[in-house]
This record gives structure tokens, sequence and C-alpha cells, in this order.
């Protein structure tokens, strides 16, 4: 069976379908097309093998996670197809990502990162009796920076079926923040809430994890999407990487490190990091994360919260969400007694 084949075929869009719908089967739109699952979904694959395909527009829409992220919001119709070609292509290409890669890969995650981080930091720095530098680094707007071309050409290197390749040409072509006519040879731009943007972003990424791996030569590197660390015995050895790296994203990559967050710092001054910051021995919660549980819990997030909390230094701030959430509880139930009344 063909890479196109096993994307299309039925029981791999039911599997997506599946998938897809866990935990959204009260939104409007899924419901609407879970009235007519089967026609639906027997539709998409004709389209599919008939070449007729087309991916829709989006609908935007914008959050705070804390910072503003504009989010596109694919059709249902589309965001199956999108869940079909994850099954088939994430094990392809999660057997060439180097081990320190922990973004949206089955057994890694943000705190299996951190462990890692700390592991690293434990070995620099010899049980925390020599100096440990670290260089942390973010690129700038990066998923609006993704080049098109160079993102294709990555992907064909392990995707050779054609017909394959034409629905992975449509669907990057779906979005571009390209908007003057001189730019759209150099479409740029992946959308944030697809799922495949997720696999791409891996993809791309890992051109320069492997940069870093066996050209630059760097024992203690790890990345988190965007966001990537090197750690080492000496501080002139760090400095001296940034220019390195800066170069081979702009060359390789069409991508900028983020001016304002490109810093080396002493172990011993803290490593923010996805949420924590890593000290020797130990590990706490970032600051921002403190003030926002503190205005936000309620009885209803306060297991997620005290779940993060878990992970880290964090029975004093749990202590104090614990109350607030109580607290906040009480005085919900009173008007909602007022009101009934």
């Amino acid at each position: 069976m063909t890479l196109f084949e096993q994307i299309t075929s039925i029981d791999n869009l039911f599997a997506s379908w599946k998938a897809f719908r866990s935990g959204k089967r009260a939104k409007f739109d899924v419901q609407r097309f879970e009235r007519n699952l089967e026609t639906e979904l027997f539709a998409l694959r004709d389209d599919l093998q008939a070449q007729r395909y087309r991916h829709g527009s989006y609908q935007p829409f914008t959050i705070t996670d804390p910072k503003l992220r504009h989010i596109h919001k694919a059709t249902v119709r589309d965001r199956i197809l999108h869940h079909a070609f994850y099954r088939v292509l994430y094990p392809i290409f999660d057997s060439t990502y180097i081990y320190d890669s922990y973004s949206c890969r089955i057994g890694k995650g943000t705190h299996a990162a951190v462990r890692r981080l700390e592991r690293f930091t434990w070995k620099v720095s010899q049980n925390y009796t020599r100096p440990c530098w670290v260089l942390k680094c973010d690129i700038r707007k990066f998923f609006d920076s993704v080049d098109h071309n160079r993102l294709l050409d990555l992907l064909f290197r392990r995707v050779t079926d054609e017909r394959t390749r034409r629905l992975l040409n449509e669907i990057v072509g779906s979005y571009t923040v390209s908007q003057r006519e001189r730019e759209r040879e150099r479409a740029r731009g992946i959308p944030i809430g697809n799922l495949t943007s997720q696999l791409f972003a891996n993809v791309y990424m890992n051109k320069f994890d492997q940069f870093a791996k066996h050209q630059l030569r760097a024992k203690h590197y790890l990345r988190y999407t965007d966001d990537f660390i090197f750690l080492d015995q000496d501080l002139g050895a760090l400095q001296q990487l940034i220019p390195l790296v800066q170069q081979f994203l702009g060359d390789s990559l069409r991508l900028q490190l983020h001016p304002q967050k490109v810093e080396v710092r002493k172990l011993t001054q803290g490593i923010d990091f996805l949420g924590y910051v890593v000290l020797p021995h130990h590990r706490v919660l970032r600051t921002r994360t403190k003030r926002r549980m503190l205005l936000r819990v309620s009885e209803l997030n306060l297991p997620s919260y005290v779940g993060l909390l878990e992970h880290c230094n964090g029975f004093k701030i749990q202590e104090r969400i614990t109350a607030l959430a109580q607290q906040r509880g009480e005085e919900c139930t009173g008007l909602q007694v007022q009101e009934w009344f």
C-alpha cells in the first residue's frame, strides 16, 4: 500500500475522526459533521482519491495564554485530513529526530524537557560544583516565518509518493502570511492551531537540531518548538555559538533569533524554561505563571494547577491557590443561590 493509500484509506479517515472528535463533541460544527458522518468521510475519501480535494479557508481568532496568539481554525473536514496525515507521517519523521527534541512527540513533552535540562545542569556543573553557563534562544515569529519551499523540500526528502506530495502542497499552501504579489514566490507561515503545524515545525527545526549536534558538536543541547538551550562550563564557548546559530538559521531556514530573547546566564541565576525556573538542586514555578494562577484559580481549574505544581517546589503557592479556589467557590455558590431565587 502506498503512502497516499494509507493516508486516504477509509479506515484511517475513521480513526482520524475518532482522534479529532475527542473533547470537541459539544461543538456545533463537529455535531453537524457527525450527523452525516459516513457520507462526509466517504465523500472526503472520494475527493482525495480523485484529486478533487481543495483545502478550505480558515477562521481566525485570538487567545491569550498568556501572550496574545493568532489562531487559524480550519474546517472539520480539513482537520480530519490533518489527523489522517499526522497518523501516517508522524512515525516516518519522528525516527529522524534527535533524542533531545521534546515538542509534540510521544513520550516527550514539557516536563520531560525540564527534567532533561536539570540532568544537563547536573552533568555540566559536575554535581553543582563547577560553573554552568546557559545560552537560551527563541526564534522571532517562528510560525509566521516558516518558508513553504524549504519546508516542502524537507518533507519531500522522506515523502516520494507524488500524490502525497500534491496533498502536502495543498495543505502547506492553504495558509500564508505573504500578502503582496511579489512575496508569493516566497510564501511563508504555518497556522497555529493545525495539527499538521506541530509536525511541520519539528521537521523544519530538525535541520537545525542536526546542525547543533553534528556541526556545532553541542553535547548539551535541547529544543522545544522554537525555544532551544545550549549548556557549557565555558562562557566564551557559548558566546561564540551565537553568530554561528544566527547565520545557519538565516541561510538555511530563513529564520531570525528574537533579539530580546537571546541570553546567557549562570545556572545560579535560574533558567526560565517552559513555565519553570531551574536552579541548582530544585525548580520553582515562573513568577508570571504564579500570578496568573492567583488571578484565575477556581474550583474547576484547581486540579490542573495542582498537577502543574507537583513538578516543582510549589507547596506554599499550592496552599494559597487552594484557599483562593475554596473562597471563590463559596462566593460563586452564594451568587447562584441569589439568582436562582
